[in-house]
């Protein structure tokens, strides 16, 4: 996942304004919600102000000490539904299914949250998500960023899947807080404290159970929404190439097409193919590049089956991908397993 320099303002203000909200502050009252930021009211309460992730960490340390409650990043958690997000969250909401909504979090957390990184890794038939959070030493601050992060996730979770997430088991590396009660409150699995990592597990099939909610000309729409914040945050990276590797990786393997591509960057697809050369590259040899390499990676899982890759990566059977493998590196699957994973 893209990462953002600490000291550019990404962060948009709405979710300090949700903070100050629950805070049930008044005008008068937000500047102590502002304390070492260096930011005025008047620039705090403009739309379009935007933080650095220093300045938002100091206003939720700064809310924290307002609140007096402990347990205030559930209280927050529940003000950041869906449509704060923006874009992001309108992606997510569209996503065929909540493995895909999860690869938009991962892909596109920078154009909202840059201070937040997500690891997706499968596990036998079950996904885990990993989260960690730049430049946060403080334990407080670790945990209620974790509690926030927690409820948003199952929060959206329950909208795709159509119901509680009772399978997910949520990690988190503090131990359990005096209020440890009230996680019951917010989340519907079960959960561990004192983790190497703050982190989700969840079973794939659950994953994989199609969103009710999807809609294919939203989600396409959203993505490009997210693909073009994206792409502002990282003026060196405009390159033709770039865009359409994040595209390839924001969408389901092996599911766009070069024609959709063309669209979604506004050109035909000749003028696609011929901006590609002119880098020395085609769509085909991107696409079979990032299959090629999420392929590698679910053999190196050790546990899922040639049948189940196929299927992750989108190949009508797994006679089709095992022609694909072989041509990438001269070798079939289970003999790439067997002499290089042994």
């Amino acid at each position: 996942m893209t990462t953002i320099d600490s000291g550019i303002a990404s962060i948009p203000s709405n979710y300090s304004r949700l903070i100050a909200r629950e805070l049930g502050l008044q005008t008068q009252d937000v500047s102590d919600l502002l304390a070492m930021t260096g930011l005025s009211v008047d620039q705090f309460l403009r739309e379009d102000t935007l933080l650095t992730p220093q300045q938002q960490l100091q206003i939720l340390q700064n809310s924290l000490r307002m609140a007096n409650d402990a347990a205030f990043g559930f209280r927050i958690g529940r003000r950041l539904t869906s449509p704060t997000h923006g874009a992001m969250g309108f992606l997510v909401n569209s996503s065929p299914d909540l493995h895909t909504a999860l690869r938009a979090f991962q892909e596109f957390l920078p154009t909202r949250m840059s201070l937040a990184r997500l690891q997706l890794e499968t596990r036998g038939d079950w996904l885990e998500v990993t989260c960690s959070f730049d430049r946060v030493h403080e334990e407080e601050l670790h945990r209620v960023l974790s509690e926030i992060a927690v409820t948003i996730f199952f929060e959206s979770a329950e909208f795709i899947v159509g119901r509680p997430l009772e399978e997910a088991v949520s990690c988190f590396v503090h131990q359990r807080p005096a209020y440890g009660d009230r996680y019951a409150d917010h989340i519907p699995g079960p959960v561990e404290f004192g983790a190497g990592a703050f982190r989700l597990r969840m079973p794939l099939a659950v994953c994989r159970i199609p969103n009710a909610s999807a809609n294919d000309e939203n989600y396409r729409m959203a993505l490009q929404q997210c693909e073009a914040m994206l792409t502002q945050l990282h003026p060196d990276q405009k390159t033709c190439t770039y865009q359409v590797k994040r595209m390839l990786l924001s969408h389901p393997p092996g599911t766009l097409s070069e024609d959709e591509a063309a669209a979604m960057l506004f050109v035909c697809k000749r003028t696609l193919a011929r901006r590609l050369k002119r880098e020395g590259s085609s769509f085909r040899q991107l696409r079979n590049e990032i299959l090629s390499q999420q392929a590698i990676g679910y053999l190196r899982d050790g546990t899922l089956s040639i049948e189940a890759m196929a299927e992750l990566l989108n190949y009508h059977d797994s006679a089709n991908f095992r022609r694909a493998f072989k041509k990438w590196f001269d070798v079939t699957p289970d003999e790439y397993r067997r002499h290089n994973l042994s």
